[in-house]
């Protein structure tokens, strides 16, 4: 069977989930099987009952995806592989994806606490992301598509100490300002025109902002991703953070 994913890459997978109690590791092809499953549905963007035969009966493996999803295992997964992160400056931004008719419906009025909303794009989740210098994610939050970025801002940075911040205009605000330096961080955020008061910034070191956008964009070949199939907000953090760890381990 074509492998997705890496021998070298499922070492590193193996490492962590040895790590991790409540999984059945005794059957490592069995394990990777369902690896590689999970991959090619994120990968695909299909439904879970179109997963080729290969992969075994795609009800089970569904099944256990969700298991490990509420277990936090997923996100145990993305923390374990973010070895070294290059921290002389991080980014926060926002990218909006489009949610199917099939991720509304989990409960009667939870279209906001599932992280599902209107906005100018229609039927949205808005995925808010904090990166590292090199453009490799640390940190995801999801909310309704209608959401402003600044909402999730402190949030993002709580654990962001004593290093530059890089972000677009939609992050300028007095108080943000305010609470990075506090934390001593510099902000690298251009201001809107309409301030009365404008702030300079390092524009040199803001171009390097694009690596955030770059890695949105990774994350978008994956069309699970692109394309919000999920139910549960729950659900669809984990298979973010397993995006993220794939590519933590490219």
């Amino acid at each position: 069977m074509h492998h997705l994913i890496k021998d070298t890459e499922f070492e590193e997978i193996l490492k962590v989930l040895f790590q991790i109690k409540g999984i059945h590791k005794k059957n490592i092809s069995k394990l990777r099987n369902f690896i590689e499953a999970v991959c090619f549905i994120l990968r695909a963007g299909c439904a879970w009952r179109l997963l080729p035969k290969e992969y075994g009966l795609s009800r089970s493996i569904h099944k256990r995806f969700k298991k490990w999803s509420d277990q936090n295992i997923w996100e145990a997964l993305f923390k374990g592989v973010k070895k070294d992160p290059d921290m002389e400056y991080t980014m926060i931004d926002s990218t909006i994806v489009r949610a199917h008719a099939c991720a509304a419906g989990y409960k009667k009025d939870s279209q906001k606490s599932e992280a599902l909303g209107r906005s100018a794009g229609g039927f949205t989740t808005k995925i808010h992301a904090l990166c590292d210098a090199l453009g490799l994610p640390l940190k995801f939050i999801l909310t309704p598509g209608q959401d402003s970025d600044i909402t999730q801002a402190k949030l993002l940075t709580e654990n962001i100490i004593n290093m530059p911040l890089l972000a677009d205009k939609g992050y300028d605000s007095d108080d943000f300002r305010t609470y990075l330096k506090n934390k001593n961080c510099s902000p690298v955020i251009p201001p809107k025109r309409n301030r009365l008061e404008q702030y300079e910034y390092d524009e040199f070191l803001y171009e390097d902002r694009n690596r955030i956008e770059c890695f949105f964009g990774k994350t978008k070949h994956f069309r699970r991703v692109f394309a919000r199939y999920e139910k549960q907000a729950k659900t669809f953090l984990s298979c973010l953070h397993f995006v993220g760890t794939l590519i933590w381990l490219r």
